[in-house]
């Protein structure tokens, strides 16, 4: 009974979260300049076409009602959210028009996924790691260099970091490229890679950011448990050096960085899109950024919208996991 409690609370949240974040979505792009009806228009006319004024019309309404623009904006809105709920359609893309954007989106999501978690995983194993032995052996010279060093890299933004690489290792040493390019056929060897070779970059920028915060808070979590009671009991008992440190500090250490990891996931896929658009990488980011530019209201709202349910679906299964992996929690 009490776990249905806390499953009902935390989907209710999980389902708050989602709604005010794609509301926030839905009205932001209304109050930026442009407008996508205009901006297919104006194209047409660019091209030398002459047309008929009734047509030009009829054309207008036509799109209109095809992005979701007809009617005042509480009509524009309702009929979103019945769209989208019903049908998880988000109507066709102005600037890949006529693709709809479910279908651009089902193409670049994968490649966000896979460079955020793959980032996420690295960085928090290694900076734990890392914190760890840190914490545990810091009364050593190591232990200060290292927690100086994570000081330094954590504030780094990591767009800043990424043009730092992008410098050093695509233009002094042309090591890497300037731009994501694949070559080969899906599934082969030489796609596999080429896309790890494009990717390296990116991914580096987001594992360093990210290697920061997690050494820095290991450490401090390391060092307050190592002088907890039974830790010193187990040292008493004889229990080998290596042993406390892994069976016993780490499992209780590590415990805050499951739930701080939970926390951080919205931050780290923020800073994959934006590196994703320096890097002219092929996920949500890039998208993201040729809707602004475009006023493509709906690849705008499919994108982000499905950004937040990604972010809130991963906050909400580690929520859900915490209890079973910390019994402290679970007991409460």
């Amino acid at each position: 009974m009490e776990f249905l409690k806390f499953l009902l609370s935390r989907l209710f949240t999980y389902v708050l979260v989602i709604w005010t974040g794609i509301t926030i979505v839905f009205f932001i792009p209304r109050f930026i300049p442009g407008n996508p009806v205009e901006s297919v228009m104006a194209r047409l006319m660019s091209q030398g076409q002459t047309m008929d004024p009734l047509l030009v019309q009829k054309m207008r309404e036509n799109l209109s009602q095809m992005f979701g623009l007809e009617g005042t904006l509480w009509e524009q809105y309702t009929a979103f959210l019945k769209r989208v709920i019903l049908t998880q359609d988000f109507g066709p893309s102005l600037s890949f028009y006529p693709a709809p954007v479910s279908e651009l989106i089902a193409r670049s999501l994968p490649w966000s996924l896979a460079l955020m978690l793959t980032a996420l995983v690295i960085s928090w194993s290694l900076g734990n790691l890392i914190g760890l032995l840190a914490g545990y052996y810091n009364r050593k010279f190591t232990s200060k260099a290292i927690e100086t060093g994570a000081m330094i890299i954590y504030p780094i933004p990591y767009y800043i970091l990424a043009l730092v690489l992008v410098i050093l290792f695509a233009y002094i040493w042309p090591i890497f490229p300037f731009v994501f390019q694949v070559r080969g056929q899906p599934g082969t060897w030489l796609w596999f890679k080429s896309v790890v070779y494009n990717s390296f970059l990116p991914l580096m920028s987001i594992v360093t950011v990210g290697l920061g915060w997690w050494i820095i808070s290991m450490k401090a979590m390391a060092i307050d448990t190592k002088e907890e009671d039974f830790i010193q009991y187990a040292r008493f008992r004889g229990v080998k050096d290596r042993k406390v440190m892994f069976d016993y500090v780490a499992r209780a250490a590590i415990l805050p960085q499951i739930t701080v990891l939970g926390l951080s996931v919205g931050g780290v896929f923020g800073g994959s899109l934006i590196t994703e658009i320096l890097f002219g990488y092929p996920g949500v980011g890039s998208l993201i950024y040729r809707a602004i530019l475009s006023s493509d209201y709906n690849l705008m709202l499919g994108t982000i919208s499905i950004s937040i349910i990604a972010v809130a679906t991963a906050t909400l299964i580690m929520d859900l996991l915490y209890p079973f992996i910390d019994p402290r929690i679970r007991h409460k």
